[in-house]
This record gives C-alpha cells, sequence and structure tokens, in this order.
C-alpha cells in the first residue's frame, strides 16, 4: 500500500517526539518528587495528552493509544530510563528544547489532518492543530503544579497557530502535502527556535488591585 512522503514524515517525528516528551515530563515529575508510578503517568498523560484530549472533544475514535497500545509502552518506557540516567540528562537541554520544538509542529499539523478528514471548519482545522500540539505540556504543568507554558510569555501556542494556518495556506495554494507539510514543518520549526535564541515574547498583562 503506497503512503505518502508527508505521512510517514509526520509518523517518524510523531514517535521520536512522544519520546522526548516523555523524556522532558520525567524530569519534571522528578523535581515533584513523584514515585516512579507517577513519573510513567506524568510522562505519557505528557506525550499522548494532547492528541487524546483532541480525540475526545472531535469524537474522533479510537484514541490513538487505545488504537496503538504500543505508545504507552514507548512512553513509560522513555521516562523509566529517563529516572535511571537523570544525571546524564542536564547535559541534553539543548536537544530536548530542540525536540520539544520538533513535537510542538508535528503535532500541531497532525492535529490539523485529523480535523480535516472530519471535513470540519478551517477554525475547528486550527484549534484542533493547537490542542494536540499544546495540551500535553498544559496537562504535565498542572499536574506538577506549574503555571503552563502555554500561559506564559514564552512563543508557543503562537508557533502552533503559524504552523497550521501556513499549512492550510499552502494546500489552498495548490501545494500537494508532501510539498506542504515539510514546508509549514521547517518554518514552524525555526519560528519556535528563533523565539527561543532571541527570547522572543508575547505582552503580558500585569495587574495589581491595591484595594483593600
Amino acid at each position: 500500500m503506497h503512503v505518502e512522503t508527508s505521512t510517514l514524515l509526520l509518523h517518524t517525528l510523531y514517535l521520536i517526539a512522544i519520546v522526548a516528551e516523555a523524556m522532558t515530563a520525567a524530569l519534571a515529575a522528578g523535581r515533584r518528587d513523584m514515585d516512579w508510578m507517577g513519573v510513567c503517568i506524568i510522562a505519557c498523560v505528557t506525550a499522548l495528552g494532547g492528541g487524546s484530549l483532541r480525540d475526545v472533544l472531535l469524537g474522533h475514535y479510537p484514541l490513538t493509544w487505545v488504537r496503538h497500545p504500543e505508545y504507552l509502552g514507548m512512553t513509560a518506557g522513555a521516562a523509566l530510563l529517563t529516572a535511571l540516567a537523570a544525571p546524564l540528562m542536564r547535559r541534553l537541554r539543548r536537544l530536548f528544547l530542540l525536540l520539544d520544538a520538533v513535537g510542538l509542529v508535528a503535532f500541531t499539523i497532525i492535529g490539523c489532518k485529523v480535523a480535516q478528514a472530519m471535513q470540519l471548519p478551517v477554525s475547528i482545522v486550527l484549534i484542533s492543530g493547537m490542542i494536540t500540539g499544546c495540551a500535553g505540556g498544559v496537562l504535565r504543568d498542572v499536574l506538577c503544579n506549574d503555571v503552563p507554558l502555554l500561559f506564559r510569555k514564552e512563543l508557543y501556542a503562537s508557533v502552533s497557530l503559524v504552523t497550521g494556518g501556513l499549512y492550510l495556506l499552502l494546500l489552498e495554494a495548490g501545494l500537494t502535502a508532501n510539498a506542504a507539510v515539510p514546508l509549514a514543518l521547517v518554518v514552524g520549526l525555526a519560528f519556535r527556535l528563533l523565539a527561543l535564541r532571541f527570547n522572543w515574547q508575547m505582552p503580558r498583562f500585569v495587574y495589581r488591585d491595591d484595594w483593600h
């Protein structure tokens, strides 16, 4: 059976990303002194939670990890490996930032494609991409009692929105998925890495109420 190059590319990046997300989530769980079961749960929720939330909201069943239970084993295994080799992980911070950026843009386009296949409106397609790309990290931060990265000043959801929007624009311009997907991935990845490099931030709303 013929498989589109873009589909194969996204699937490969997806597998790399869920492992990387599981590893960073395991470190976050370790900072909260969680036991090994907690580490595995946080890792699986982070890596697979965005797609799961998307599928529940859109009524898209079965969930990805139900259809492919091996993904649970991959993420839990990556988390346990991280717990065993935690001292070495400090040296890989830049690599994890790169893989997190790859995961963000890849998850976003995968989420867009799921909503497209369901023939949903463009606005829902974009939201589906953002949920897939960002929600796993939000769930991780909430469970670890941190302010979610999505709600802080970093450019994260904005990168997801730009990536999904560009992907749809390229398709509308007549490009095939095999051309549109790599282009959107490269632009989205470059945007995220430049934002990290130059500390680009969203405007913040700061309000202090002095009334008593």
